[in-house]
């Protein structure tokens, strides 16, 4: 499936057209419902094996994909079975039983991690994960989304120094300039 062909699927499944807040808590005219295209095998294989080949572009590769929970999980699972790369899930709050853990899955302090989030807006959920991987010891330097809408959310990665590498932005998707 071409790149172009993938975006087509993904706006026909998932661009939702009317009044919406986003987390943000700015409002849009349109929203691209994650969940209709990670709960659809057919478009989350591609959209997977895109990100892998996002996430092995580049040298050194990372150790770890990691994806914040809930809506980046299956993102991070397509990407690590698509090229091999374990992946960690970045929790929103840590457990208050048994490990009482944040990150789950198994680490080494120091290891290169590449976060995948699915939307980004302002990045306010993704730079929250960035935060708990680096607070954990790991490093993190890129970050990977489905779509980056294009309203800050790559200038609030910069200013960590992190690099955001979209699979799409609003126009690939024939969604309007904010």
């Amino acid at each position: 499936m071409t790149h172009a062909e993938l975006a087509r699927r993904v706006a026909e499944r998932a661009l939702l057209h009317g009044d919406f807040i986003l987390r943000s808590g700015r409002r849009s005219s349109v929203y691209l419902d994650k969940y209709r295209f990670e709960t659809d095998p057919a478009l989350l294989g591609p959209i997977g094996a895109a990100l892998a080949e996002l996430a092995t572009a580049s040298d050194p590769r990372p150790h770890r994909l990691a994806g914040p929970e809930l809506g980046a999980v299956p993102l991070a699972a397509a990407a690590a079975l698509a090229s091999g790369i374990p992946f960690l899930i970045v929790r929103k709050a840590a457990k208050d039983y048994a490990t009482e853990g944040l990150i789950e899955g198994v680490f080494e302090q120091g290891e290169r991690v590449l976060v995948i989030e699915d939307v980004v807006t302002t990045g306010g959920a993704l730079i929250a994960a960035i935060e708990a991987l680096r607070a954990a010891g790991l490093s993190v330097e890129r970050a990977l989304c489905v779509l980056d809408r294009e309203e800050g959310g790559e200038e609030g990665l910069a200013e960590l120094g992190v690099r955001l590498e979209p699979l799409f932005r609003r126009a690939d998707l024939g969604m309007p300039v904010a």
